[in-house]
């Protein structure tokens, strides 16, 4: 079953984008009985099986990660649809991660664990002992911005498309005041 992008008429007009074309396969049973519920809600059979689907994710439900199995949440995909849409992919997939991250396909987890390890993209602070960049990974602390800049190449070092050295850089410790190693670019006094 597939539906159709509607296109305006007249002069000067572009293509209105109401929703996406999807084909789906259904055995002739399946497709007779959808086409029967279809009428009885006076819809389209293309209305109908949007208008079910709909149904279906609000009541689809979901745990977000972090939460103990034995805490009940009433989060469903359709109730969680706000947070975890956005029409940029990059954040689309942060959310994601960062709420529902047994959600990811393998692919997915590959990106994610480069992203988790980039200093560069996320809010943190140098760690007083070591002096090094420490953060942690919550959406909060996610630099968007930067993960929107270097998407592509995320994803293209996960498929391996690209050397790891291709990821962007960010400096990972600073010297510790009383180290000995914060003024190395002093004189050496004799």
């Amino acid at each position: 079953m597939a539906t159709k992008n509607p296109e305006s008429k007249g002069k000067g007009g572009g293509k209105l984008s109401r929703s996406e074309t999807v084909t789906v396969r259904l055995d002739p049973k399946l497709r007779y009985l959808t086409e029967l519920a279809a009428r009885l809600h006076r819809r389209t059979s293309s209305s109908y099986i949007e208008w079910t689907i709909k149904a279906s994710l609000d009541a689809e439900p979901l745990h977000p990660a972090g939460l103990s199995a034995l805490v009940v949440t009433d989060a469903t995909i359709g109730s969680e649809a706000e947070y975890l849409w956005d029409v940029d992919e990059a954040d689309r997939f942060a959310k994601l991660a960062l709420r529902y991250p047994h959600l990811l396909t393998h692919e997915e987890q590959m990106v994610w664990k480069l992203v988790r390890e980039n200093g560069l993209l996320w809010k943190g602070h140098n760690d007083q002992t070591t002096g090094e960049w420490v953060w942690n990974v919550r959406e909060q602390g996610l630099v968007f911005e930067r993960l929107r800049e270097h998407w592509a190449t995320f994803n293209a070092v996960a498929q391996g498309e690209a050397e790891r050295s291709g990821l962007p850089k960010w400096t990972k410790a600073k010297p510790v005041p009383g180290s000995g190693f914060d003024d190395m670019d002093a004189e050496i006094p004799y």
